[in-house]
């Protein structure tokens, strides 16, 4: 059976396996995040486009007022300057029977020089100025020039120039969405027209000079202010710009077409733009269907010289191609986003396989040691990183275990033997003799370790003593042709101290009560600091804090290596008692009693499981480890047997869950040492 399939025979019912987990830890934030991220971009980009859009239209409507007003400043310069000219006023002067055929020829001239579509004078001695309601004329008749739009009847259309009628006449077509209109056709015209008053020399009303241009039909006025307002490939992505002048909500002139290409004049504005602009008085800058497709529009309300809205003005452009434009990116930036959610899922799949596979094939092995196999083993893993080391170290500890528990069951098996045939003294001497035995094994095995030693340190020191001889002869001999090669020199000579302290350490760790070191005076912040430094690489391996109380500034006299090769030994295992992280706390306090200064005080402190009270009293017995698989269990006998050398003393506190404090207790001076400075 595979190890997968073994898996699912020991999964507990409605239990999720880690593979499981796995998978939905590595793809859920990315089935959540992108998503998310997708629809705010597309809902941002979509209303940022809108309002560029909204912008662009509402400039366009500003610069489509702009040239309207212009057109109508335009005509009212026109009256006006014609108006106060020399010409008109000689003209006037003449005799009564030539003054009117010289009038008509005047104005018919000036008429089709400026482009009007009427112009005419009204005699203030006829008292014609009286029929005319306009406030253009009012206003003329007060002696002040003005120009407005006004919308002309049938009638008063007729009586400026017959033509006009025909031109204003325009059949109304039926339009979606519209509101509701009963008549056939519109007959009423747009016009803008100006007036102004005409004086002789001596500043006498003479008349009024009115003149204008009627709106409806004007195709030229129309597509002029298409032409300023979108300028040939003024719009990008192919949207095409159009303008229209509204008289109410009917189009009388405009560049928009029909279906069969026609402009679509007669056509009449939607219910929801005429209640907005005509009835409320607002501007529109939204989208509006205008006649066959969609827009981004701007419409103004136009009011009369009473103030009265009677049309609009209206500027936009297609909506088309910038909606598929949008949709254009949007659909590339789905692409994307799936791309990138596919590759992301298969590579969190890939590297979620190289983590569960390791943890399935443990949790195999567990359920086979279940079923009485004790040979399972996890066997050898791709993974090169904690799982890989979890389960090596698994596979040894089940080694371990299987070893112990054949000792166990032997041991056992002699001791029933042995039960079953001695008597209960004979059990107390065997135990006598265990106890012997053990201590006679540690003996031995310091005996081996300082022979041992001793041996090491003098193979060592026989040719380092040959290697420094030569080199202090190549050094004579040289002379100053050594000099090229004085750093290689140097480097030589300090690699040959530093085996010699080597050796020292290894003398000293065999016997530590009769190797002494040189002394010197100790400051605790230099020696804190330099400790802090030789074990840098082990705090950078855990979220491990450091905390200095340095309120000591005493000095003592000691061999600065041993103190701190002591200092080094006790936050080495303050830092391996803190594996998940926790706070080293270093203090540096003085040492008085009786109110008499004996010497200094270091303290390490962690905040790892502390010790048991068995613990701590096996604590600096040689070849004891607590919880440290790997030490050798001679470090904390070593730095207590250094210590001690010097009169001083360690002292441990310690319960169960709330950390250690381990105090190394130094005097100023050794009391009984044979000292060698």
């Amino acid at each position: 059976m595979s190890g997968v399939g073994r898996l699912n025979e020991h999964q507990a019912p409605g239990r999720r396996s880690i593979r499981v987990r796995l998978l939905l830890l590595a793809l859920l934030p990315l089935a959540v995040v992108l998503p998310v991220l997708l629809a705010v971009l597309a809902i941002w980009g979509g209303d940022y486009l809108d309002r560029l859009l909204i912008t662009k239209v509402r400039a366009d409507l500003a610069v489509a007022h702009g040239y309207f007003e212009r057109v109508s400043e335009g005509i009212g310069r026109s009256v006006e300057s014609l108006a106060s000219s020399e010409r008109l006023a000689r003209t006037l002067s003449r005799p009564a029977a030539e003054r009117i055929g010289a009038t008509a020829q005047l104005l018919d001239d000036v008429r089709q020089g400026q482009k009007l579509d009427f112009l005419y004078f009204l005699d203030v001695d006829r008292n014609s100025l009286a029929a005319n309601a306009w406030a253009v004329l009012e206003s003329a008749k007060n002696g002040r020039a003005r120009t407005e739009t006004d919308i002309f009847t049938t009638e008063q259309l007729r009586l400026l120039n017959p033509q006009l009628v025909e031109q204003a006449r325009t059949p109304l077509v039926a339009t979606a969405n519209a509101t509701a209109d009963q008549r056939a056709t519109e007959d009423r015209g747009m016009v803008i027209h100006s007036a102004a008053p005409v004086h002789d020399g001596q500043g006498k009303l003479l008349g009024i000079l009115a003149g204008g241009v009627l709106l409806n039909k004007n195709l030229a006025f129309i597509d002029r202010l298409n032409e300023i307002v979108y300028p040939e490939e003024a719009l990008l992505l192919g949207s095409q710009g159009t303008a229209t002048l509204f008289l109410g909500d009917v189009r009388i002139a405009t560049n928009v077409r029909l279906f069969e290409g026609g402009r679509a004049i007669g056509t009449r504005v939607s219910a929801a733009v005429h209640r907005a602009v005509l009835d409320e008085g607002r501007t529109w800058l939204d989208r509006a269907f205008v006649v066959t497709d969609w827009y981004v529009s701007a419409y103004q309300p136009l009011v009369d010289s009473q103030g009265q809205r009677v049309g609009m003005l209206y500027v936009g452009f297609l909506e088309g191609p910038f909606v598929a434009a949008k949709r254009t990116a949007l659909g590339l930036i789905i692409a994307l986003f799936a791309l990138a959610m596919g590759l992301a899922g298969i590579f969190a799949i890939l590297w979620a396989r190289r983590v569960f596979r390791p943890i399935e094939r443990m949790h195999t092995t567990m359920a086979a040691i279940e079923q009485d196999d004790v040979n399972a083993r996890v066997g050898a893993v791709a993974s090169r990183d904690e799982l890989g080391d979890l389960a090596a170290h698994f596979d040894r500890l089940l080694d371990r275990l299987q070893a112990q528990a054949v000792s166990l069951k032997r041991w056992g098996d002699s001791l029933d033997a042995q039960v079953a045939s001695r008597t209960a003294a004979l059990e107390q001497a065997v135990a006598d003799l265990k106890a012997a035995q053990s201590q006679l094994v540690m003996n031995e095995k310091l005996a081996a370790i300082g022979q041992l030693t001793a041996g090491v340190a003098h193979e060592i020191n026989n040719p380092v003593a040959v290697i420094q001889g030569n080199l202090d002869v190549l050094r004579d001999i040289l002379g100053d042709a050594a000099e090229p090669v004085k750093p290689e020199i140097k480097l030589i000579q300090e690699q040959v101290h530093r085996i010699r302290l080597i050796v020292a350490k290894l003398l000293q760790f065999s016997r530590p009560q009769d190797y002494v070191g040189y002394l010197e005076p100790v400051a605790p912040a230099q020696l804190i600091q330099d400790c802090l430094v030789l074990v840098g690489h082990l705090l950078k391996r855990g979220t491990i804090a450091v905390e200095q109380h340095l309120d000591s500034v005493r000095n003592v006299l000691c061999n600065r290596n041993e103190l701190q090769q002591v200092l080094i030994n006790l936050m080495v295992n303050a830092i391996q008692a803190m594996p998940e992280g926790g706070v080293l706390t270093l203090a540096a306090e003085d040492w008085d009693e009786a109110d008499m200064p004996l010497g200094l005080k270091l303290v390490v402190s962690d905040t790892g499981p502390g010790l048991t009270p068995i613990e701590r009293e096996r604590l600096f017995k040689p070849f004891y480890t607590a919880k440290k698989p790997d030490g050798t269990g001679l470090g904390l006998w070593v730095s207590l047997s250094l210590v001690e050398r010097y009169g001083g003393k360690i002292t441990v506190e310690s319960d169960t869950g709330s950390g250690s404090r381990f105090a190394v207790w130094l005097r100023f001076e050794p009391l009984s040492l044979d000292q060698t400075t």
